[in-house]
């Protein structure tokens, strides 16, 4: 079959009805592979050589390098230099890689050349033998549709990888992880109305302070997250620019001038996604600072979120040993041998995974440092890092929200006995009758196990009409 003679496309399902083996070769020689499965040599030697953990390529990756290839396929098609009817075939295979039709065809393990050329080929070896299958052709041929010649036409693994990279990325925190926080920020922002009039005593240094609204205090969460989900956007802007078009070392050796201009331009219509062509490609290849800033913004948001999970889990303390001031969502029996007892699962849940969150960060940052030269070779563990904490944040942020947030209550008599008792309201008194004498009364009080208020007149310091118009904890919520 000539590539001028357009061929007749077979209606055939994803899918090989085969069993055994069968024999596919690359520039090392002979290899056996599955005969059910679409991928080749390539893939099959990276199966042996780092068969290393359990750890997979995430199948996210896999998936934009469908968007990766059918821009390609897409633009050399138009340029002529692939037949038209070879460049439709191969985008109507990448559009089942997309839809993830093919997912059970991307074996590879994450620990395998640092470059990411094993990932390339399998999915390159995949769309050229599901072409051949629709083509009526025998598997493992190349033939009528080479996984180099054709479908890795005018690229490089050196540029199609960050590429993917990016396109996952960008699609993950698009369609999950930006989604997740919105949500749990509303659910924090909605209970900082809900709670806006009860007052309670606030802390700092884990000790008594002056008072503030439970509103006030959530009101203060919603904003981290807020901020945080502002600096994650503006921290991912960087993966706009993509390395596609640089093939090799970035000179774009082998591919046509405005090859890269016009991918970027598919993979923006593709996508939905503002893709434009890095304006320097060694850059782009030569170090991974883009997704080193993403994971930066990931690990931003783990901070919050871990602190105010932490701070929920102090607040709801107890039931009667503790704060006791939030009543938790029972959600599971939280003891093998103590009945009865629940405990702040759902918070511990997402403290671990921030922790998780800011490792995989660390990781990413020192992978990050270690390119060399032309090429950053450590791309297959950054990209794990980063779809791993985007995906594990994003589902710890529905699960805290369904399972806690939205189900939290508050022990109205609890945080009011501890506004009562608070000795921090003396702060009121000091404009009035100084520091020292204030602080007097305060020590007076503990010491004595006296009330504020008994303490203050026994110093005489104060009459009990002007302390009760002083210390009014409703005015020193919104002072002045």
């Amino acid at each position: 079959m000539s590539d001028e003679t357009t061929p007749t496309v077979h209606d055939v399902p994803v899918g090989i009805e085969a069993t055994g083996t069968r024999t596919e070769t690359d520039s090392m020689g002979a290899i056996e592979v599955p005969a059910d499965r679409y991928w080749g040599a390539q893939t099959a030697r990276s199966l042996v050589h780092f068969a290393i953990g359990e750890d997979r390529m995430p199948v996210a990756v896999c998936r934009a390098f469908g968007y990766v290839k059918k821009a390609a396929a897409i633009a050399n098609g138009r340029g002529g230099r692939l037949p038209q009817w070879k460049a439709d075939l191969i985008a109507r295979v990448c559009d089942e890689i997309i839809a993830g039709d093919l997912d059970d065809h991307f074996p590879l393990y994450v620990w395998q050349t640092g470059s990411g050329t094993q990932s390339n080929m399998n999915v390159n070896e995949v769309i050229s033998n599901r072409c051949i299958q629709l083509l009526g052709g025998e598997l493992g041929s190349k033939k009528p549709v080479h996984p180099n010649d054709d479908v890795n036409m005018c690229q490089s693994s050196n540029d199609t990888f960050p590429t993917a990279m990016h396109i996952a990325t960008l699609l993950q925190l698009r369609t999950q992880l930006l989604p997740s926080l919105q949500r749990l920020h509303a659910s924090f922002d909605a209970k900082a109305h809900e709670w806006s009039d009860v007052i309670k005593t606030g802390r700092t240094h884990l000790q008594d302070a002056v008072p503030l609204t439970v509103g006030q205090e959530w009101s203060g969460y919603a904003a981290q997250l807020a901020q945080a989900i502002e600096r994650l956007q503006q921290s991912s802007e960087g993966l706009y620019e993509v390395a596609l078009g640089g093939t090799a070392v970035g000179t774009g050796i082998n591919a046509p001038q405005g090859f890269a201009e016009e991918v970027a331009d598919e993979l923006a219509r593709m996508t939905g996604e503002p893709i434009v062509t890095a304006a320097n490609k060694f850059a782009a290849q030569g170090g991974l600072d883009a997704m080193v800033g993403a994971s930066a913004g990931i690990r931003a948001l783990a901070v919050p979120i871990m602190k105010i999970s932490n701070d929920i889990r102090w607040l709801a303390s107890g039931p009667r040993c503790g704060i006791g001031e939030l009543i938790l969502p029972e959600n599971e029996p939280g003891s093998s041998i103590m009945p009865g007892k629940v405990n702040p699962t759902q918070c511990e849940a997402t403290v671990m995974v921030c922790i998780q969150v800011i490792a995989d960060d660390l990781g990413t940052t020192f992978a990050g440092s270690q390119g060399n030269f032309e090429l950053n070779a450590m791309r297959p563990i950054i990209i794990n890092n980063v779809l791993h904490s985007a995906l594990i944040l994003g589902d710890a942020c529905d699960l805290l929200r369904e399972h806690c947030i939205d189900g939290i209550e508050l022990d109205r008599p609890q945080i009011q006995e501890y506004l009562d008792r608070s000795l921090m309201l003396v702060t009121a008194l000091s404009p009035v009758i100084g520091y020292d004498q204030a602080s007097h009364i305060a020590h007076t009080a503990s010491e004595q196990g006296l009330t504020l208020r008994e303490a203050a007149l026994a110093s005489g310091a104060i009459s009990g009409e002007d302390f009760d118009r002083v210390v009014d904890p409703a005015a020193m919520i919104h002072p002045g």
